[in-house]
């Protein structure tokens, strides 16, 4: 039978769960302003599985794993832990959230002797303390045991988290989507280092995630939790891959192609159901041309100005041998080294590489923030020299001012660039826009009031009312969970083709890379970073992420991408 044909049901096994979730339902609020969160969940897992739940962001993910932890009590329903009923907190269920909730005031050993104190308070003081020292060793953390959490990067920290877990004994170990806002490398070092443990301790593990391939790596059963209110199971997919699992070889097997086609296809399935209407983007675009035009250019300097120059449309942005290099203590730093590329008009381009190669430097140059240290980058034949409204820039935080409406947001840029356009005609562009991106019943709210999906949605419009000649988005969707990720690069890919912009993205998602781009530029690591290859994304436009996975060169061209990431970074 297909996996995603097979519903979720009390398992027959004649062997009792370790865990049992009947008929739990949860809901916020009281009387007629009440909210269903989760409604009539049901689950059994045996004791040393292995559970991913993938779920979307306010589908009651957090509230489920609170529900299991004893944190908060269930409307209705049970949870069952080896029979009896979950009432409160137990050092039998170890848990470890999104945010590291680490004491600042304290080092790594610290940490994690308030977990081991706590549970194992009669034991001796050597056998707590080599109890410590065996858990910061297995997340392979001796050489920072004494550090403080602010001298450690985020993957440490959350290592931390997990030791501190671990350390207290638990049969079972909750880990709600705790690497959702690290670096794909740090990330899948975590996945590695998690299932290591999981092997070798013997334990239970329900993982809430919203990426389908860290389910696949890690998991023997995922389950996605439809979104809410009044969420849902759906049908579970076993993944019947051999262990170990390796992320290059696991590409070329059949079986995870299937698993993983199936699970996104049920998961998208049920997002087009939560999709935001856009309204039919029903304001007409007026026919004004921004500031930042040659085209305007030329009609204020006259017609001479007009035949002077001609773009260079194979070199609308150049990047030649530039440099960024830092000072340092110990001498210069050169973080980005001699990066040459040059992007057609019309073209988009994606960069990726590990964490801390330098792409967000090169594109923080592109843009004008920052300073070149050496070499030289013109878009449209002019030096770039400062920022610039020519650019539109779409950042991984939302960069909006939190006390002004989606509408007012995106009007900052517009009377910017058509200062020259009637007050209409800027109403217009704003509106139009705020409607391409789904905001059109959005635009009055004010920034702080919008999810951060939204907020995300706000930064694009503004980016693009600005009829930039050049749109950067520096992983503007890193943040965001797999729905509302596939959601807004659809708007993206959407408005992108209809407005033929330049796009420069930087991203670390290697499916994000070959879905929006014309070619995948793959950095070297860092320091000295440059361009390591080029590869060239020949599929044909318009994308989708359901083309992506069942076209023939899909594989191939996301193994290239592996191969170089997996290899350190460098050209073969």
């Amino acid at each position: 039978m297909s996996a995603v044909l097979k519903a979720v049901e009390p398992s027959t096994s004649t062997a009792a769960p370790i865990l049992e979730l009947k008929h739990l339902c949860k809901s916020y609020g009281t009387g007629p302003s009440a909210t269903s969160v989760l409604k009539n969940i049901n689950l059994r897992i045996r004791e040393g599985e292995f559970v991913a739940i993938v779920g979307f962001s306010g589908s009651g993910k957090t509230t489920l794993i609170s529900l299991i932890a004893g944190l908060i009590g269930a409307d209705s329903g049970t949870v069952l832990l080896d029979g009896k009923p979950v009432k409160e907190p137990g050092a039998e269920r170890g848990v470890v959230f999104q945010s590291y909730s680490l004491m600042p005031w304290m080092t790594v050993r610290q940490n994690v002797a308030l977990a081991v104190d706590q549970v194992f308070k009669e034991a001796p003081k050597a056998e707590r303390d080599a109890r410590v020292e065996k858990y910061v060793a297995m997340v392979n953390l001796t050489p920072a045991i004494d550090q403080f959490p602010s001298e450690l990067s985020g993957g440490m920290r959350q290592r931390v988290a997990v030791a501190r877990a671990l350390a207290a004994s638990p049969e079972i170990l909750l880990l709600d989507e705790p690497l959702s806002a690290l670096d794909a490398l740090t990330r899948a070092n975590l996945q590695d280092e998690i299932v290591r443990i999981w092997s070798q301790e013997k334990k239970t593990v329900i993982l809430i995630t919203n990426d389908v391939d860290e389910g696949i790596i890690m998991a023997d059963r995922i389950i996605p939790l439809n979104p809410g209110p009044g969420a849902t199971f759906g049908p579970e997919f076993e993944v019947t891959l051999p262990r170990p699992r390796d992320r290059s070889g696991m590409n070329h097997s059949p079986e995870f192609r299937r698993i993983r086609k199936e699970v996104t296809a049920y998961l998208m399935k049920v997002g087009l159901e939560q999709t935001v209407d856009d309204g039919g983007a029903g304001t007409t675009l007026p026919v004004v041309l921004p500031n930042t035009s040659r085209e305007h250019q030329a009609q204020l300097k006259g017609a001479a100005a007009q035949e002077a120059s001609a773009e260079n449309v194979d070199a609308y942005v150049e990047l030649s041998r530039v440099s960024k290099i830092y000072p340092s203590k110990k001498g210069p730093v050169t973080v980005v080294e001699e990066f040459d590329l040059n992007i057609r008009k019309g073209e988009f381009v994606t960069l990726i590489g590990h964490s801390g190669c330098g792409k967000s430097t090169v594109l923080s140059m592109v843009a004008g923030l920052t300073e070149i240290s050496e070499g030289y980058i013109k878009l449209d034949e002019r030096k770039v020299v400062t920022a610039g409204p020519d650019r539109g820039i779409v950042f991984q935080a939302p960069s909006l001012v939190p006390w002004l409406t989606a509408y007012e947001n995106v009007t900052l840029g517009v009377d910017q660039v058509y200062p020259h356009a009637t007050r209409q005609e800027r109403e217009d562009i704003c509106t139009h826009y705020l409607e391409r991106v789904g905001l059109a019943e959005a635009a009055d709210k004010k920034a702080a009031e919008l999810s951060n999906g939204m907020k995300q949605r706000v930064g694009i419009a503004r980016a693009f009312a600005l009829s930039p000649k050049l749109l950067l988005l520096d992983e503007p969707f890193g943040m965001l969970d797999s729905l509302t990720r596939w959601d807004l690069q659809e708007v993206l890919m959407e408005v992108w083709t209809r407005d033929q912009l330049t796009a420069m993205m930087v991203t670390h998602d290697v499916d994000e890379a070959i879905l929006l781009a014309d070619r995948v530029v793959m950095m070297t690591n860092g320091p000295r970073a440059r361009v390591g290859r080029i590869l060239k994304i020949d599929l044909p436009r318009p994308r989708s992420r359901k083309m992506l996975l069942e076209h023939p060169d899909y594989y191939p061209l996301r193994e290239e991408l592996l191969s170089f990431l997996s290899s350190g970074g460098h050209p073969a």
